[in-house]
């Protein structure tokens, strides 16, 4: 008759030499202390490399290299200015203003010079000739810049409304916008032109 405290042979197996899946090899290495060593034929884990400092600290720069540093970050930064201009000068409208300013001549290009001969001729100095042509030189500029303004403005609104139905920019601050650029030297203007002078709009 078996005994009935005999132990069956499946259970004399220590269940310590069971095989561990991978995921319980994992959970066990975690629950081990950092001091923890390896047995003898396994392979010492390495640590993570994750948010570790760098091997050596970087160089510092010298003062000539970081002048040229600076340089070099100013001149990319004025180049997108250039290229892209500032907040004032985002949005579909405003693009379209300029473009109308820059597809043609503008008597505001020609106002800054004109306003330094105007300065020179009336001197006192000069000839009542000469200071009376500047006095006719300095109205017909104010005339001309005028007129050409009230063309811009009047060019910009068809070209909203037509383009930009549910605009919400404000049409007298667009309008102050475009004759600003239309008194600046074409090559000073920023952005720069994107279209040539006589372009269709």
């Amino acid at each position: 008759m078996p005994s009935l405290f005999r132990r069956k042979s499946a259970d004399l197996a220590d269940p310590a030499t069971e095989p561990l899946t991978p995921a319980q090899e994992e959970a066990a290495e975690a629950a081990r202390s950092r001091a923890y060593t390896p047995a003898k034929g396994r392979e010492t884990p390495k640590r993570p490399v994750t948010g570790r400092r760098p091997a050596g600290a970087t160089k510092p720069l010298s003062k000539d290299e970081a002048k040229a540093l600076r340089r070099q970050q100013r001149a990319e930064t004025a180049a997108e200015f250039r290229r892209e201009g500032g907040p004032r000068d985002r949005g579909p409208e405003r693009l379209l203003a300029r473009n109308v300013v820059d597809s043609r001549r503008t008597v505001g290009t020609w106002f800054f010079g004109g306003a330094l001969v105007v300065l020179i001729g009336s001197n006192q100095a000069m000839p009542p000739v000469i200071r009376l042509a500047s006095n006719l030189l300095w109205g017909a500029l104010a005339l001309g810049v005028v007129v050409d303004s009230v063309l811009i403005s009047r060019r910009i609104k068809k070209l909203v409304r037509e383009r930009f139905p549910k605009s919400t920019q404000r049409m007298g601050s667009l309008y102050l916008y475009a004759i600003m650029r239309a008194i600046t030297f074409r090559k000073l203007r920023t952005p720069e032109p994107r279209v040539a002078i006589g372009d269709q709009i």
